[in-house]
């Protein structure tokens, strides 16, 4: 009975199931930081183009991470992330879209 009032501390910090997912883990690390990074240069106009393709990778490395993810800390993470990639990405698109200012 000794297992049962200690929580299992072994494995990924993102996962509670025991078990590593070091896949899940690296999609929601990359989707968070993309969310990060689209989400102050939406800020600035002249960042368009970064915004708006970091976007877009952003919203698929989500979108695929939440298709693949296992526990709910990897789904809030994921969330998260595809949240700020989504609101970068249309910021980024009404600067001045994925290939404003090129042509």
């Amino acid at each position: 009975m000794a297992q049962a009032l200690r929580p299992n501390t072994a494995g990924s910090l993102l996962a509670t199931d025991g078990r590593p997912h070091p896949l899940q883990d690296a999609l929601t690390a990359v989707t968070l930081v993309l969310g990060a990074v689209v989400f102050i240069t939406a800020m600035f106009h002249s960042l368009h183009l970064l915004s708006s393709w970091a976007g877009l990778v952003g919203i698929a490395t989500g979108a695929y991470g939440l298709w693949i993810s296992e526990t709910t800390r990897e789904r809030f993470g994921l969330i998260l992330g595809l949240g700020a990639s989504g609101i970068g990405f249309f910021l980024g698109m009404a600067h001045g879209g994925l290939f404003g200012g090129l042509w």
